[in-house]
């Protein structure tokens, strides 16, 4: 599996800018462990960053805590029909995840799809010191700049075993800076087959709405999207390079194709019935 080592991981007391954050791509330079001089860094350290583990499964018998206090498992928000987005931050994180967590928020709303009907989201905090009171104020405070009511986003704290275990079947590294009380780790969003099965990673902290689309519709397996939506997305594929869909040129081509057979097609269709009509006509008048 290609190993992607994510710019985007921060250690505490290093800011980036929302330009610079936009800017850092799989496979570019960017911040890196290391550079704020920190010494006490776990030693996952160097792990952190993005194994991607496509075709994976993920333990739907993990336990985490809901934002209302309840206990429940991981295959609680998986049902066998919809698509499930899920990202791992922390909700006390001063930059990294309120930008990542805001970009998101700002690409669902900017998308038609609503969480609970054609997908669901689960947010997972990595930080096991955090309580429900804080996980549910972060849902809040999402939720209302989403503007979409009390939609099916879910965000979710655990003992560090479950988180951990969850992580590493996602192939997602993180790690504490013990000197900043902060974690470092990679910003991602991971689209999960309605059955558990890890089927796209698309990486950043400003998100294009139809990529989030296009990764539900390939995580949904056919589940979810139009027929218009699934025609559209046989002319994308992944660049995983660039971390986001573009233009795949043979689906271009079978596209246009198609358009060519109907540009061409239903012209001669109604010629030959207008043919036909006339030579039924010509026929009968012979007879009489």
């Amino acid at each position: 599996m290609k190993r992607l080592l994510i710019a985007l991981s921060l250690i505490g007391g290093l800011t980036i800018s929302a330009g610079d954050a936009r800017a850092a791509r799989p496979g570019n330079d960017g911040i890196q462990l290391g550079q704020s001089g920190n010494r006490n860094l776990s030693p996952e350290a160097n792990e952190v960053g993005v194994d991607e583990m496509l075709g994976g499964v993920v333990d739907m018998d993990l336990e985490f805590v809901d934002h209302t206090g309840e206990k429940v498992r991981l295959g609680d928000y998986f049902d066998g029909e919809r698509p499930v987005l899920i990202t791992l931050n922390y909700y006390r994180c001063p930059t990294l995840c309120s930008l990542q967590l805001n970009g998101l928020t700002r690409a669902l709303e900017k998308f038609e799809w609503t969480p609970g009907e054609q997908y669901r989201v689960v947010t997972v905090s990595i930080d096991p010191r955090e309580t429900t009171e804080i996980a549910a104020g972060k849902r809040d405070s999402h939720l209302e700049a989403l503007g979409r009511g009390d939609v099916d986003w879910n965000f979710l704290t655990g003992d560090a075993l479950q988180v951990r275990m969850l992580a590493a079947q996602l192939g997602v590294g993180y790690a504490y800076d013990a000197e900043q009380d902060q974690y470092a780790h990679p910003a991602v969003l991971m689209f999960v087959s309605p059955k558990g099965k890890i089927a796209r990673y698309v990486y950043g902290l400003e998100y294009n709405p139809a990529d989030i689309k296009f990764a539900l519709m390939e995580a949904a397996e056919g589940r979810v999207g139009s027929t218009v939506d699934k025609i559209i997305l046989s002319c994308f594929h992944y660049d995983a390079t660039l971390g986001k869909y573009g233009p795949f040129a043979m689906g271009i081509m079978r596209l246009g194709g198609v358009a060519m057979i109907f540009i061409v097609g239903i012209p001669l269709v109604f010629v030959w019935r207008r043919e036909r009509r006339g030579r039924i006509a010509i026929e009968m008048e012979a007879r009489a």
